[in-house]
């Protein structure tokens, strides 16, 4: 079993000053989703996947629990690599799938948390005794860069983040996940579909208030990492469905005009009242476009498994 800190390579204060400076200087303001995932709020992810509104969990699940042996036996891969792993809780369907099938060697999950890698690791090391455990503490691109070598290996992001890219940088992502992986080898991409827009709001902005928290949290990054002074709980969770765009879109909304200061990056932010910061995005997809956006990278689509609702859908590509 192995874990490398990546991110303890990086200097997450120049890093984080530079994404703050950048989007809290941009009009309309934002900040990257990254910074999400401190201890908190990776805690607070796990909590929103349990929420009743969150469909997208229990449906990727359903999809891996009954089409997970199919997947194992047609790629026959014996190194699963996960980005944005988090507790890997859905991806043990997997796992159990390649043991079954006698081709699992390697995992290798990958997660900006050091906390929930950590917590993984202790679980799986004890549930997969027989699997080599190379666990990377990073971004997508830190870790697609160190991908070990294998002699069939299959890339799986999960849990519809793709959708929190916007269409230049999914084009970008996947074509960087194309460049690591080899002809032949595998990608499986969890995709969250179109579906009726109250349902998507809702599921961005559920009764008990723990997406807003966790939306909020961001600012109490930037409160203790860059000895900011946003009164974080002032600011309103706000989440709208994009019919255009076809995306749910999430951002922060000022109560007042207010003037805050990030002391370790010498900013001053002036907000407006009802201003907004966008925080994220998470776009809803089709058949067709997935297609469309794999080939272009230079996949090819092999398989569309769907729960029976077709909520969500995860897409089986093979490197061409």
């Amino acid at each position: 079993m192995e874990l490398r800190d990546y991110r303890a390579e990086v200097d997450t204060t120049r890093e984080l000053v530079a994404d703050a400076r950048a989007g809290l200087t941009a009009s309309p303001k934002w900040l990257p989703p990254k910074w999400f995932y401190d201890a908190r709020g990776s805690d607070l992810f796990e909590r929103i996947t349990e929420l009743p509104e969150y469909y997208q969990t229990r449906a990727e699940y359903r999809i891996l629990e009954r089409y997970a042996p199919d997947i194992a036996e047609r790629t026959g891969v014996d190194s699963l690599v996960e980005l944005g792993s988090g507790s890997s809780s859905k991806t043990v369907l997997l796992l159990d799938a390649l043991r079954k099938n006698g081709t699992l060697e390697r995992f290798v999950p990958s997660d900006v948390s050091h906390a929930a890698l950590r917590g993984a690791l202790s679980r799986l090391s004890v549930d997969y005794p027989e699997v080599d455990l190379h666990a990377v503490v990073g971004d997508f691109e830190t870790t697609l860069e160190v991908l070990p070598r294998a002699n069939t290996r299959m890339i799986a992001l999960l849990g519809g983040t793709i959708g929190n890219m916007d269409p230049w940088q999914r084009d970008r992502f996947l074509r960087q996940v194309r460049g690591a992986l080899d002809g032949g080898e595998w990608l499986l991409l969890g995709t969250d579909l179109v579906k009726d827009p109250e349902r998507l709001r809702r599921a961005y902005d559920d009764g008990e208030g723990v997406t807003a928290e966790f939306n909020r949290n961001v600012l109490h990054v930037l409160n203790r990492g860059l000895g900011a002074d946003f009164p974080v709980e002032e600011f309103v969770h706000c989440a709208r469905y994009d019919g255009r765009r076809e995306r749910v879109e999430i951002s922060l909304r000022s109560p007042r005009a207010m003037r805050v200061w990030l002391d370790e990056a010498a900013l001053a932010v002036e907000l407006s009242a009802g201003e907004e910061i966008e925080t994220e995005i998470s776009a809803k997809f089709r058949y067709s476009g997935v297609r469309t956006e794999l080939h272009e990278a230079g996949f090819e689509l092999i398989d569309w498994y769907t729960d029976r609702d077709r909520d969500f859908a995860v897409a089986l590509a093979r490197a061409s």
